[in-house]
């Protein structure tokens, strides 16, 4: 909304001289950040007292799982991911350049699959039952959102006919600055499987306090800075990446995630207060793969989101096994970091441990800029 004055407004005339600072994108996301924060510290404790009326028992936990969960969760809302998505929406809408596709296509898929989370949400607390929404029918309504995202970003990109010699639905390799792999518009479904994947994957990994939120934040820090360095003509260059014009301003919907992030974590602190549920982790992970798909940095999230990539081939592995060998398990329990509980470790060591791995990741997942 800011940068809308600023354009609109004749910077030369000097009416509002602070509005000439909407030119800086650096600023612009540093405040998105520091909105998102504000935005989800002002809903806090109010905002849990009425979920915990309204919810009643809490979220459902699982009873096959670890013992201690069922007594020290108990009780405790879910559907924090409202608090997260008000923060990002709030801090993007205010200092995000609103007539940029790709921050709408990005927001899209945050608003879609948050609200997808909160009706599975709705579901298990009402039905007070870990089963929600109809997996397959969750799958299907996520899978045509991110479509359609993709489709928004590759139609505003260029066609696979374009000068930009099908860079829009082409894949790019980290290391290799010259290797594109032209998908034509079976890109479309490549981009999908990238966002459906990587919600999915953060799904996954929300399982303890704090420790998909934190991971979320690491990743949504590296890909902002993708986004600035993709987004600017002279960066580019000089990394020798690919330069994908007006895809800069993602980082200012990455810098309220983050914001919102660091607010929600305040309460999602280890005891939590509220869960972020379904609505949340969707809402984050399926941001993460749309930055990702609108930066052409695609195969870098698997590397800067690595963790969230890990806890998914946990799960995968373990079903996979369990029907091969007639009921045998690999982990103690799936996804990894419950394997690690049943191992002993406490959950502040899983947590904690988790982030490191996922900082180091993050930075491997940087360094693939200057690798090339």
């Amino acid at each position: 909304m800011f940068f809308w004055l600023y354009k609109h407004i004749d910077p030369h005339s000097h009416y509002v001289p602070l509005l000439n600072l909407m030119r800086y994108l650096t600023f612009r996301t540093g405040l998105s950040l520091f909105t998102g924060q504000i935005v989800v510290g002002l809903m806090g404790n109010r905002f849990i007292d009425w979920m915990r009326k309204r919810q009643g028992k809490g979220q459902p936990i699982r009873t096959d799982g670890i013992e201690r969960h069922v007594i020290e969760k108990k009780g405790t809302p879910t559907m924090g991911g409202l608090m997260i998505l008000c923060g990002m929406l709030v801090g993007t809408l205010l200092w995000a350049d609103l007539s940029n596709p790709y921050v709408w296509a990005v927001l899209l898929v945050a608003l879609s699959f948050g609200l997808l989370g909160f009706t599975d949400d709705y579901a298990k607390v009402t039905k007070q039952s870990t089963a929600g929404v109809s997996s397959r029918i969750r799958l299907i309504a996520e899978v045509l959102i991110a479509v359609v995202a993709v489709w928004l970003m590759v139609i505003h990109f260029g066609l696979p006919t374009a000068p930009d010699h099908g860079l829009s639905t082409s894949v790019a390799f980290p290391v290799f600055k010259k290797l594109l792999w032209n998908l034509g518009w079976f890109y479309l479904a490549f981009g999908a499987c990238v966002i459906v994947g990587a919600g999915n994957a953060v799904n996954f990994t929300d399982g303890l306090d704090g420790l998909a939120i934190v991971p979320a934040m690491m990743a949504a820090g590296a890909f902002g800075f993708i986004a600035y360095v993709v987004g600017n003509v002279k960066f580019a260059d000089y990394l020798q990446v690919h330069f994908v014009p007006e895809v800069g301003d993602v980082a200012v919907f990455c810098g309220a995630l983050i914001g919102a992030g660091m607010g929600f974590l305040w309460f999602n602190a280890p005891p939590a207060k509220i869960f972020m549920g379904d609505t949340g982790s969707l809402a984050l992970g399926g941001s993460l793969g749309a930055v990702a798909v609108a930066t052409k940095h695609e195969i870098v999230l698997a590397i800067v989101g690595g963790l969230f990539v890990i806890e998914t081939l946990s799960v995968m592995i373990q079903v996979s096994y369990f029907r091969l060998s007639g009921g045998k398990r690999i982990f103690l329990m799936a996804p990894i970091h419950h394997h690690f509980e049943k191992l002993g470790w406490k959950e502040s060591q899983v947590v904690i441990r988790f982030w490191i791995i996922s900082a180091v990741l993050a930075m491997l997942g940087l360094a693939t800029l200057k690798l090339r």
